[in-house]
């Protein structure tokens, strides 16, 4: 800034006159308050007053003060362009001063304000910030500073240029009616004639500043401050409330909004900013060879206990990347290795290395010797312990290990053989997890280290001064050179990210490539709630135009990537205006998206009882796709909150076909939310569902400062945590985001333009996308197995039961299972234990009658709800009971199905619906069962049981017709009883299964019913002594209906036919000898249960 001499004398006789100085900015076409603030007790109160914007005709204002002649044409010099002109003014006091005097009258302490000098600024000097409009002056109810100290203080300020960028400092104590200012104002003066010291372009201005002055003067006077300060809080409440509700919040949310989006961080040293390698990478090294072959693709893991730590994660990242394996507790007899010339398990684990170098010596060299011959190799963990260990040798090995350290700065060997999923070349910088790092020093060259790591300076000052950190090994491999055991080592448990990867490298490397994992990985990001939100969580403009590039750079690291939008078109156009624009600019971009579809108004649709209903909301949604050119052709759907894919609720499978043609959808809750790794897919009314995966970011997680953890957690879960792992172990991805993570500080953006950014620095994944259909396709060719649905519970869950039909009742479902097998008197059973009134079956079948068949079959395909309908909520009353019950009454629901307990899939989908059901079975001499099933099916008219002997069937080759060989197997397979209970207890414990000797439910079924009663803890229990009664023509007991008469059951039981030829029979005995002798070994493992007295004669007999 440029100041005259003359004005700098001006300015200094000014100065010296009033004893204050005050410097403005000069700005174009602005305005500028007052602030005033009251002296003595009331200086607590300030009163801002707006003076109106007023504009100079030549676009720029005149400071403060009465211009000269010379000032005029200084000013239209400076219009003109003379950037060099100086403006000099002087202060016209009279005006201000009369100012000062109106308010000290009313408010003053009898002090007369004198108005301050006017300084000059160069016209050609820019404002300091364009968005200031408004000067903030606190001096004008204050008494003037008589201290000369003060008034230099300003000039200084002045002459420093503080005051020429628009800020006034003021700087004083009080001392009795003198004051020394401590407040800042931010002083961008506009136009002239504003305020109490200053003119209208030179007309006037001395006059309407007074009369002005004497406006406010007459209105304050006589009022209490208080209720000036409470008045304008009102006024300020009810204009908020004005501008939110009818002219909109976009201006709120500009003064608000903060530039935090945060930037990946994630820099490859192997990388270029376009995600390519900077040098071409050597393929992953295939592991597979011909020793493959020999070994099944099984792990063996050795555990300290069955709750150890490690133990248990090693067995959640196999289950997570789908590995079999078995558990056994260190230190007992070893498994069977081996299945005739095949070896049972591809690699060794051991929880604690300790366990295996510590081994019994035949023990020792049984495993030994099974690794040589079938080229099985080891993997060991260095347990932690409180002993520290400095150079201390391994047993039988030249390798020697140091223990309890800390460590950091880990990284890979890039010549290492073993590493294949695990890529080499970058370093995992900072502190290593925990303290009981082990390391290891060799000296032989059948050791080759893994990782690399440096000890922790920080944890170990005085070690590290003056001296080289040499790496230290935290990971070996053992190449076999020295016994023919390749082995790989590891230091430390599963803690570090980095080692997960490693284990399933060494798990690759050491079966031979049986147990490596596929290196493709698709991922597919959907985008729930698109146009659904609360306004300020919505996309602007800006906001799409961020997703676009976004996605284009994911689309350079991820071939085929796009983001998949799924929208609810019902609150199209329902945010601010600038949403609404942010609304309008996605739709003009609608081909550079994949689309599906939610439900018009964001329905939860368990919640429609109704198709047409259902599939009108749908059909709204279409419509609205149709208007806006949005695709209708995806084949996918997500239903909102998940609810009706799982549990299914019929109708919304129904309507998603006939309004969208979905092929595909996918859920987070199939078969429970958590854990994450056991999330699985499956097919539906030819609707394939697949997992989907959280990526750590909800509705709420819009700003980075606010995300649980802050910033330095979501880090974590990229950078090798949680999200991560879940691509590295899920060969196809399908994550869940919401429309408001890519607004506010686009956190979705940053966490997977991030996360894809690591897994290219740390694995030879190859990353791709597809649309879902062909995602679907590829997950179910991988995981064929997973094609069946299987029913859990809804009850049991309690995410379940919120998006499940109000219109069900999980205490409608049977509390015990009746499952046979066929032939043994289930449905004698099922007819005594009607009789009680406390106990209700399921409603008949037209098609199997009183058996349901729901477990078996392709009954199981039709779902929870076809299942429940058999078993209503509202009990019928059961009038023809000798206990009779009214409706409502309380029932214990069971259900009777024979062909129960030889299914295969039975048990463990009976244990998913009915975790907590006693389950019930009848056993008889198989051979014996056997033998009723064939007569059973000849008085059926089957046409092969009446074209081929008994014999002939039982010994039917498996090159027989097909149906000889299945009513053969009809015939046998139910009878190996032991095999089948080990398959039920499994999954039901045995305190919850009862057996139930056959041959004494036929001669002495009043106990057997009592000791059932007690079993199921039915109340109050039925006395069957006085309703059941033997009857001598059918052979067996019957209800007693009155004195005379009995009700038996009907003509087909207890049916009388030729008893079995020797030949068969002996037959059978061999044939099932091994199982009756398993069986006896099971119910003596059970306890408290009784051998049978046909299981002693069949032995017997057979021996």
């Amino acid at each position: 800034m440029t100041i005259s001499a003359a004005a700098r004398t001006a300015t200094t006789k000014a100065t010296a006159a009033i004893g204050t100085t005050t410097t403005a900015t000069t700005t174009p076409t602005t305005s500028y308050n007052i602030a005033n603030r009251l002296p003595g007790k009331s200086a607590k109160y300030e009163k801002l007053i707006k003076q109106p914007q007023m504009q100079s005709g030549l676009g720029r204002t005149s400071v403060t003060g009465t211009q000269t002649d010379a000032d005029t044409d200084a000013d239209v010099d400076a219009a003109a362009g003379a950037a060099a002109a100086t403006v000099t003014a002087t202060a016209t006091v009279d005006a201000t001063a009369n100012c000062g005097n109106h308010f000290s009258k009313h408010f003053g302490n009898g002090n007369v304000y004198a108005a301050p000098a006017a300084v000059s600024r160069s016209p050609a000097t820019p404002p300091t910030d364009l968005h200031t409009h408004h000067i903030t002056d606190r001096s004008m109810l204050l008494p003037p500073p008589t201290s000369a100290s003060t008034a230099a203080t300003m000039e200084q300020h002045t002459s420093n240029g503080f005051l020429a960028s628009g800020i006034v400092t003021y700087k004083a104590k009080t001392n009795g009616n003198n004051y020394d200012f401590n407040s800042t104002s931010s002083t961008s003066i506009g136009s002239s004639g504003n305020g109490c010291s200053g003119s209208n372009n030179g007309n006037g201005g001395a006059s309407n500043i007074s009369s002005f002055c004497n406006l406010i003067a007459r209105r304050c006077y006589g009022i209490n401050v208080r209720r000036c300060v409470y008045v304008l809080f009102a006024i300020t409440v009810v204009s908020i409330l004005y501008y939110t509700h009818y002219v909109g919040t976009d201006m709120v949310y500009g003064l608000i909004q903060r530039d935090t989006h945060p930037a990946p961080i994630i820099n490859c040293r192997m990388m270029n900013s376009a995600g390519k390698h900077i040098r071409d990478a050597s393929p992953a090294p295939d592991h597979r060879s011909e020793a493959r072959l020999r070994i099944d693709p099984k792990v063996l893991v050795f555990v300290e206990t069955t709750y150890s730590g490690l133990g248990r994660d090693i067995a959640e990242l196999l289950v997570y990347n789908r590995i079999k394996y078995k558990l056994e507790v260190a230190g007992k007899s070893l498994p069977v290795l081996t299945n005739l010339d095949k070896g049972r398990y591809g690699v060794i684990v051991f929880e604690n290395l300790d366990k295996y170098l510590n081994m019994d010596k035949w023990n020792r060299e049984l495993l030994d010797k099974y690794c040589r011959e079938y080229s099985v190799g080891i993997v060991g963990f260095v347990s932690p312990s409180e002993e520290t260990l400095v150079g201390a040798q391994l047993r039988d090995f030249p390798l020697f290990i140091h223990t309890n350290l800390r460590l950091r700065d880990a990284s890979l060997n890039p010549s290492s053989s073993v590493l294949r999923l695990t890529r080499a070349g970058e370093t995992a910088w900072g502190a290593l997890p925990g303290d009981d790092w082990a390391v290891f020093q060799h000296n032989h060259s059948t050791y080759e280290p893994v990782e690399w790591a440096q000890r922790n300076t920080q944890e170990y000052p005085a070690d590290s001064v003056g001296q080289v950190q040499l790496p230290l090994t935290t990971v070996l491999q053992d190449r076999g050179q020295l016994d023919g055991i390749q082995r790989v080592l590891f230091g430390s448990s599963l803690r570090f990210w980095l080692h997960r990867l490693v284990f399933l490298d060494a798990l690759s490397y050491l079966s031979h490539g049986q147990l490596s994992l596929s290196l493709e990985r698709m991922i597919l990001v959907d985008i729930d709630d698109i146009f659904v939100g609360e306004k300020g969580t919505r996309l602007r403009p800006d906001d799409v135009r961020a997703l676009i590039a976004t996605q284009r750079i994911i689309g350079g690291m991820v071939p085929g990537f796009r983001f998949n939008l799924g929208f609810s078109g019902k609150y199209y156009h329902h945010g601010t205006r600038e949403e609404n624009l942010g609304d309008d600019f996605l739709l003009q971009n609608v081909q550079e998206f994949n689309w599906f579809s939610h439900m018009w108004k964001h329905q939860q649709p368990h919640l429609y009882d109704n198709l047409t209903l259902l599939m009108g909301e749908m059909q709204l949604n279409y419509a609205f796709a149709k208007e806006h050119n949005i695709p209708t052709s995806s084949g996918y759907s997500i239903s909102p909150h998940h609810s009706g894919v799982y549990p299914a609720h019929e109708l919304l499978y129904h309507a998603w076909k006939r309004v969208w043609n979905v092929k595909v959808t996918s859920t987070e809750e199939y078969p429970h939310l958590r854990p994450a790794r056991l999330r699985r897919g499956f097919i539906h009314r030819n609707i394939m569902v697949l997992p989907r995966q959280t990526c750590g970011l909800f509705t709420h997680t819009m700003y980075i400062d606010r995300y649980p953890g802050g910033r330095d957690k979501l880090d974590e879960s990229i950078q090798g945590g949680e999200l991560f792992q879940t691509i590295v172990y899920n060969p196809i991805n399908i994550f869940m985001t919401h429309m408001s993570n890519y607004g506010s500080d686009r956190l979705a953006l940053y966490t997977f333009q991030s996360v894809i950014k690591f897994l290219q620095c740390w694995t030879n994944l190859k990353l791709a996308s597809a649309p879902p259909i062909q995602l679907a396709e590829m997950y179910f060719r991988l995981h064929p197995e997973e094609v069946d649905p299987v029913w859990g519970n809804p009850c049991d869950d309690a995410r379940h039961k919120k998006i499940w039909s109000k219109t069900k009742n999980c205490d409608s479902l049977p509390k015990f299972l009746v499952i046979g097998p066929q032939k043994t008197g289930t449905t004698a059973l099922y007819t005594f234990l009607s009789m009680h009134g406390s106990v209700a079956s399921n409603i008949p079948s037209p098609e199997t009658f009183e058996e349901v068949q729901f477990f078996n079959g392709n009954n199981y395909y039709r779902g929870l709800d076809w299942y429940m309908d058999f078993f209503p909520s509202e009990s019928l009353p059961n009038t023809s009971s000798p206990m009779p019950t009214s409706v409502g009454s309380p029932r214990f629901m069971f259900e009777k199905s024979a062909t129960y307990f030889d299914g295969e899939a039975v048990p463990k989908r009976a244990h998913a619906l009915l975790p907590h059901a006693k389950i019930v079975t009848i056993l008889i001499s198989p051979a014996k069962r056997a033998y009723s099933w064939y007569q059973h099916q000849r008085a059926h008219g089957d046409i092969i049981a009446n074209n081929y002997s008994f014999y002939q069937v039982i010994t039917a080759s498996d090159s027989a017709p097909r149906a000889l060989k299945d009513l053969r197997n009809r015939c046998l397979n139910p009878g190996k009883y032991a095999q089948h209970l080990e398959h039920w207890l499994a999954y039901y414990p045995a305190q919850q299964v009862h057996i139930i000797d056959g041959e004494q439910l036929r001669l002495n079924p009043i106990d057997v019913m009592n000791e059932l009663q007690r079993f199921i803890k039915i109340q109050p229990q039925l006395d069957y002594s006085n309703h059941l009664r033997y009857d001598v023509k059918k052979g067996f007991y019957c209800q007693a209906v009155s004195e005379k008469r009995n009700k038996c059951l009907g003509k087909s039981k207890g049916r009388q036919y030729p008893a079995m030829d020797e030949r068969s029979a002996k037959l059978l005995q061999r044939y099932y000898l091994n199982h009756n002798t398993a069986l006896v070994k099971l119910l003596k493992k059970l306890g408290s249960r009784p051998i049978p007295q046909w299981l002693k004669d069949d032995l017997s007999t057979g021996t």
